[in-house]
């Protein structure tokens, strides 16, 4: 019998396919390698997407507060002050004048003399 060559030996097709299987390693290291880094880029891409979301409405919210305030600005402006709570006298004038004016009013008989006391005792009393 001849021996002859027929093909590769046995050690060289484990040595090739030991190989090819340590390339395939090396790509598939490489190929998660990349994976993780895509994945870390668009973990990043989606922190920074939704900071801008957020820095987006807590514009929206400020602009709202201050067209909210400067509404209420315009409406207080717009609305004049009440008037001012009458004081515990009689139309916020001094007594000695009120007494005067009731003598007076007295005098020229447009009041009696009990509408005078009644009036005197809450000028005084008050």
């Amino acid at each position: 019998m001849r021996r002859g060559r027929r093909g590769p030996g046995l050690l060289t097709t484990a040595v090739v396919v030991g190989g090819a299987a340590h390339v395939g390693a090396k790509s598939a290291q490489k190929g998660q390698a990349a994976s993780a880094q895509a994945s870390a880029e668009s973990a990043e891409m989606a922190q920074k997407a939704a900071a801008y979301d957020d820095m987006q409405q807590q514009a929206a919210i400020d602009e709202a507060a201050a067209k909210a305030v400067a509404a209420q600005g315009a409406a207080q402006a717009a609305t004049p002050p009440p008037p001012p709570a009458p004081t515990a006298g009689a139309q916020g004038a001094d007594p000695v004048a009120q007494l005067q004016k009731l003598a007076d009013m007295k005098a020229q008989g447009l009041i009696s003399d009990e509408e005078f006391a009644a009036m005197k005792a809450k000028i005084v009393g008050a």
